[in-house]
């Protein structure tokens, strides 16, 4: 794990029982977005302290202590909605998928996270605190589009819309295909998937995780896969492994044309 060297925040900013908890422990920057802050927190096995707009970890909060239950994540400590959001989780042990001795097996991690997102959407979601990812999904692609908000350039040229409205027109018609029966994270890519000697040790960043369609979680690992890999050559080696079956071509098309509405 690699933490960066910037100072962390202000300690004196954070709320009293989050410093009364991490006190006189070392603390280090090891944010990777500009929507949060993430502070790993140098005490007994480790910590992470994630702050971000008011409101905006809520629901990570109530995954994560799901996911918790399930065995699949860390223990949330806290979490605070004051001024900021704060949550405090334990570490997981282990390394993110992006770490370099991992990602120079690609074949062994292709298999093993077609493997590890099998047995999460086999995962019983009875109780799951958000119960309807697909509605949130379409509602917020309807929301964005309206918006103006397109962006195809992060996508595999074969999944390339023209244009919004091409886009758009996909969503319209057959985002009513979508099913909602699985258990999601929701951003299945490599750096929120955690091994500790190549086993899974959790899943990290589950936000926007829920009950939804599995084409959502395998649309990321796919595309997260030739992200960090420089390739699309593990894509079909991915599918294969999870379960040729299970898995819709058109639908993968079709989440595409949603995530190029943000």
């Amino acid at each position: 794990m690699t933490f960066l060297t910037q100072p962390p925040p202000d300690f004196t900013a954070f709320p009293l029982a989050i410093r009364e908890f991490i006190s006189g422990a070392p603390l280090f920057d090891s944010s990777c977005s500009v929507r949060a802050r993430v502070t790993f927190v140098d005490k007994d096995q480790g910590f992470f302290l994630k702050t971000a707009a008011k409101g905006s970890l809520h629901a990570e909060a109530e995954m994560t202590r799901y996911f918790h239950s399930k065995g699949l994540a860390a223990e949330v400590i806290t979490y605070i909605s004051d001024e900021l959001d704060w949550l405090l989780t334990t570490r997981i042990l282990g390394e993110d998928c992006t770490s370099s001795a991992i990602l120079e097996q690609p074949e062994r991690l292709c298999d093993l996270l077609a493997e590890c997102l099998l047995m999460l959407h086999n995962t019983n979601f009875s109780g799951c605190p958000v119960s309807n990812c697909t509605e949130r999904l379409l509602t917020a692609t309807e929301r964005n589009y309206r918006r103006g908000q397109y962006d195809q350039s992060l996508f595999p040229d074969n999944w390339g819309y023209a244009s919004a409205e091409d886009a758009w027109r996909v969503v319209e018609t057959q985002g009513h295909l979508l099913q909602t029966n699985t258990l999601l994270h929701g951003d299945y890519c490599l750096p929120n998937i955690i091994l500790h000697n190549w086993s899974l040790g959790g899943f990290i960043d589950l936000g926007d995780g829920g009950v939804g369609d599995l084409h959502v979680d395998v649309f990321w690992a796919i595309w997260s896969l030739a992200f960090n890999l420089k390739t699309d050559q593990y894509r079909q080696r991915f599918i294969d492994v999870y379960g040729r079956s299970k898995v819709n071509e058109d639908t993968l098309r079709l989440i595409a044309a949603i995530e190029v509405f943000g």
